[in-house]
């Protein structure tokens, strides 16, 4: 899968990701694939419902070490 950004939020707590999220998807066009990696364990429901309620899909959640690692496609 194509990534077309990344964001790193390791070591931020809540809302942090979210915002550094939020930001990196409005640099992006729509159909583009943000990346974000995170620690956060709150993040693993937090980014699920920050792409929903912005009409976004995420791709996928999953773990990679220590990161949560988190694929979101703009709307």
């Amino acid at each position: 899968m194509q990534v077309d950004k990344e964001v790193d939020a390791s070591g931020l707590a809540c809302p942090m990701p979210i915002v550094k999220a939020k930001k990196a998807l409005e640099s992006l066009a729509s159909g583009q694939v943000l990346r974000v990696l995170g620690t956060d364990p709150g993040s693993l429901d937090d980014m699920p419902a920050f792409a929903q309620s912005g009409g976004h899909t995420l791709l996928s959640a999953t773990e990679e070490g220590e990161h949560y690692v988190f694929l979101i496609q703009k709307k």
